[in-house]
């Protein structure tokens, strides 16, 4: 007798999700190198693909203005931007997970706002005793400010149960932090204001290869910090009681999302200062194509995401208006904020 052999209905899905994933994987990979290549392109100075494949495969010398361009501006710039926005992504996945909210991320709770204040008050004390600041104080000052704030929002936590409140107290937290860091800014000398204006706006420019150094390896380290986590974050996702039945030490799980989400947002604000919505946009989409929000496959998977996300818009933001550049932040709000609102609606609707 001949019969069909059926395949269960539990494999194909798996083959479907595992289909899904690597085909995402691989149109994020593709993107990446496309909108890398675009970005070595473009510019106030255009160069054309087979100049910059020469440059980079040694064929031309040093001395020329392409090989100075490539190297020293925009390849440092494009490795900065998918670092940073690749930890973005990754802290605002952490804190949507802690906070068992989908807006809850680095900017809209006021971390990014503490971080910047602190920033913004040792690049002063700093530019005006010693005309300069190393990247360790400013990541140092930085993760100071975000643990500050973070430790604000976790004591009102225990107040406020509900979560649009914290939120709301978090988004107020960060207006008080901008404030203070206007203030600061306003009363400076002429010759930082300039600096300090455009790193408060959030911008990749201005950076060289050894703050892509310093970022690479705090960012690599947290990134494989949180992967090793992955297995107590899907438990913890299932909730307390669940985590705490297969062993998990919720105490020490909590200290340690935060200490990276806090880290994670320190290194971004020191180098690039506060960047919208990429911490909240990012999880979101990346959970939505892939179906699912196993940590497992979604952490590598949003923080390139997130990387080819900021390397888009800080594209945009320096050839949408050239020679005038804008600030990456306020590209990233234009796609971003359309997104967190579409998330409100659909937890309207949930309720």
């Amino acid at each position: 007798m001949n019969a069909d052999i059926k395949t269960p209905a539990w494999m194909t899905d798996r083959l479907k999700a595992r289909s899904r994933y690597l085909w995402i994987l691989l149109f994020l990979i593709a993107s990446f190198f496309f909108i890398a290549v675009v970005n070595i392109c473009s510019g106030s100075v255009a160069i054309s693909p087979e100049e910059v494949f020469e440059v980079l495969f040694g064929r031309v010398g040093e001395e020329t203005a392409q090989y100075r361009i490539i190297w020293q501006i925009r390849l440092p710039r494009i490795f900065l931007s998918a670092l940073l926005g690749g930890a973005l992504a990754l802290s605002g996945f952490l804190l949507q997970t802690f906070f068992r909210n989908p807006i809850a991320g680095p900017y809209v709770l006021g971390i990014s706002s503490g971080a910047k204040m602190v920033v913004a008050l040792v690049m002063i004390y700093f530019l005006g005793r010693f005309r300069e600041v190393s990247s360790s104080v400013l990541i140092l000052a930085a993760l100071f400010g975000s643990l500050m704030v973070t430790g604000f929002i976790l004591l009102l936590s225990r107040k406020l149960r509900q979560m649009p409140i914290l939120l709301i107290a978090g988004i107020m937290v960060g207006y008080i932090c901008s404030a203070v860091t206007d203030f600061v800014v306003t009363f400076a000398d002429d010759s930082d204001i300039v600096n300090l204006h455009n790193w408060s706006l959030g911008s990749f420019s201005s950076v060289g290869w050894s703050n892509v150094h310093t970022a690479f390896w705090i960012v690599s380290v947290a990134f494989l910090l949180t992967f090793l986590l992955s297995k107590p974050i899907g438990a913890f996702q299932m909730g307390e009681a669940y985590a705490q039945s297969v062993g998990v030490n919720i105490r020490l799980l909590r200290v340690a999302v935060i200490l990276l989400s806090s880290i994670l947002t320190a290194c971004v604000t020191a180098f690039a200062g506060p960047i919208s919505f990429v911490g909240i946009a990012v999880p979101f989409l990346i959970k939505k194509v892939l179906h699912t929000a196993k940590p497992i496959i979604v952490i590598p998977t949003l923080f390139l995401g997130g990387a080819v996300f900021c390397m888009l818009c800080d594209l945009i933001a320096r050839t949408a208006f050239a020679p005038t550049e804008l600030n990456v932040s306020t590209v990233t709000a234009v796609f971003g904020a359309p997104i967190v609102i579409l998330i409100m609606l659909k937890k309207r609707q949930e309720y």
